[in-house]
């Protein structure tokens, strides 16, 4: 594991089931997560920082009308608000000093899934995971068809291999969030030929106790 890190994606209150945004039995990962992070020596966390008048908080655009189909699809309640309770990590995370924390979508005007960021507002992570000479990478997180799918697909492109433990994650839609990776997976496979079919695994916790 000397060349790989753990990333946690977004297990924040307000992902979880009491929160504005809730994720079905996101919770249930928790145990999971804190089991599997002891064979790491890197361990990432990304967070959701919005700043109060973030572009995907359905509540600042008041005139959706104006607004195409796939924009209004693309907005949220409310949600991980800087400095406030849903932005926190849920109580029952364990957290080491050592662990590093990414915030994302902290612009305004900018919405990204991944932990990676997006064109106009890029986090540090590939940096950091740089800097670490990480190759590879585990993730686990909230929500598995959301921002750990697209911090996933960024992770490829750059170039990483990435082992998604599924039993670590849990999805908005679970009867179609393994067919929507599949086919994102496939795409960028299409696009970029150096990505190989073995790039993406998909684990469990149990594996890596192996």
């Amino acid at each position: 594991m000397e060349n790989s890190a753990l990333i946690i994606v977004d297990v924040q209150n307000d992902f979880c089931e009491e929160g504005s945004l809730p994720v079905q039995k996101a919770s249930e990962i928790i145990p999971k997560i804190n089991k599997v992070r002891k064979y790491f020596k890197h361990v990432i966390f990304t967070k959701d920082w919005h700043p109060q008048d973030h572009v995907s908080f359905k509540i600042n655009h008041p005139n959706l009308d104006k607004l195409t189909q796939n924009d209004i699809q693309n907005l949220w309640p409310v949600h991980c608000v800087q400095n406030t309770y849903g932005s926190e990590l849920h109580k029952d995370i364990q957290k080491e000093n050592s662990d590093i924390t990414v915030l994302k979508g902290t612009n305004s005007k900018y919405d990204s899934y991944s932990g990676f960021g997006c064109q106009e507002d890029k986090t540090n992570l590939n940096e950091i995971l740089q800097s670490l000479n990480v190759n590879t990478i585990y993730v686990g997180g909230l929500a598995l068809d959301y921002c750990v799918l697209f911090t996933v697909i960024d992770a490829l492109k750059l170039g990483y291999k990435v082992k998604v433990l599924k039993d670590c994650t849990q999805a908005i839609d679970p009867d179609n969030a393994k067919n929507k990776m599949n086919s994102y997976f496939t795409e960028i496979r299409r696009q970029n030929n150096k990505i190989q079919e073995n790039s993406l695994q998909v684990l469990t916790s149990f594996d890596i106790d192996a």
